[in-house]
């Protein structure tokens, strides 16, 4: 795992698609741990977000926010011409994000469970 405030001053590399957000700080401060994303990976796996970003054309920097669900991705969020320092703006949404996430599929689980107890 990388820290992105040491990345989200620099362009991404060549040959990744994006940033897998693998922590999120329940601090307001706190760090965002991301790792690289090759160009040939796959969809997002469900609940897991990808982040992008590339300079903005006037100053600071383009994001987007890609959430992965059961069969596909899609948008979640974009910050247009963000500050350098665009992950302590970005952190709460996907704070947030993560929560709702984890809470569906704890949801999604009890409902597994409770559907194959009524089966018995």
């Amino acid at each position: 795992m990388i820290p992105l405030h040491g990345l989200a001053v620099h362009p991404m590399p060549d040959g990744v698609r994006g940033a897998l957000v693998q922590r999120v700080s329940t601090r307001h401060d706190g760090p965002l741990d991301v790792t690289w994303l090759a160009a040939r990976t796959p969809l997002l796996p469900l609940g897991r977000i990808r982040l992008h970003w590339e300079p903005a054309s006037r100053s600071g920097w383009n994001v987007t926010a890609h959430l992965g669900l059961a069969t596909t991705e899609v948008h979640l969020a974009s910050w247009p011409a963000a500050p350098d320092d665009w992950p302590r703006l970005i952190r709460p949404t996907l704070h947030e994000v993560t929560g709702l996430c984890i809470a569906l599929a704890f949801a999604t689980d009890a409902l597994d469970l409770s559907n194959r107890l009524a089966e018995v």
